[in-house]
């Protein structure tokens, strides 16, 4: 099931952080990543790096081929935030986006604009965390604003459990709970979590558990605006 609209609350105006955000994460793939190999190496957060505070420099050698780790920023924690603004390929940043436009608006109307930011970073970087746990001496780069939407998806869940969600289904548009959108999409997650777990890698690419550790930090973000009283 492809996404592509949900039911919005009335009278609230333009979601201005999360156009924000899809501009961003638009600019740095079109402008930083595509010209430069070299940022993208430079920029992404890199498990080992995180895990001992020191800048990694050198040619890693993997399946097929190598690739070079460039100087990173000082300090190197400073990629679990710029790596939630870039993307592999045009695919992944599509991807990515769609769902935040899908349903970032709705998450920032509700927490409000201001607290939206703190929670999209903060749901990004323990997603970011999360994948690092399952390999934490690996070399691989990580990117990608999946952790940081995960989160926007795990408090949508819980502020708008009942909104209808427009999806794509065997060639139709149809109109279902967001309920059902979001919780299909969770399990298997989950599912695909557990198996990366065993594996110790990512499975095909794919950060299922920076995906996980978004997800729970949003639904935990949820539940704190409901007690806030910002939901509908």
């Amino acid at each position: 099931m492809l996404p592509i609209a949900d039911e919005n609350l009335r009278g609230r105006g333009w979601a201005v952080v999360t156009l924000a955000f899809i501009a961003i994460n638009v600019l740095v793939f079109v402008f930083l990543q595509l010209p430069s190999e070299a940022f993208t190496y430079a920029w992404a957060v890199v498990p080992q790096e995180i895990m001992t505070g020191t800048d990694i420099v050198q040619r890693v050698q993997v399946p097929g081929g190598s690739f070079m780790l460039e100087p990173s920023p000082s300090p190197v924690y400073v990629t679990l935030i710029s790596s939630m603004f870039m993307h592999g390929g045009w695919l992944h940043l599509a991807g990515n986006m769609l769902f935040l436009w899908v349903f970032g608006d709705n998450v920032e109307h509700a927490m409000g604009s201001v607290a939206f930011v703190g929670f999209y970073l903060v749901a990004g970087i323990v997603g970011s965390l999360a994948q690092i746990m399952v390999d934490p001496d690996s070399l691989i780069p990580s990117l990608g604003a999946s952790g940081a939407i995960s989160g926007v998806l795990g408090a949508y869940i819980v502020l708008f459990p009942t909104n209808r969600v427009l999806v794509f289904l065997l060639r139709f548009a149809v109109w279902v709970p967001a309920l059902l959108v979001i919780g299909m999409w969770a399990v298997l997650q989950f599912i695909n979590g557990v198996g990366q777990i065993a594996v110790s890698e990512q499975t095909g690419g794919v950060a299922y558990m920076a995906h996980i550790g978004g997800f729970v930090t949003g639904i935990v973000g949820g539940f704190v605006a409901r007690a806030l009283g910002r939901h509908r």
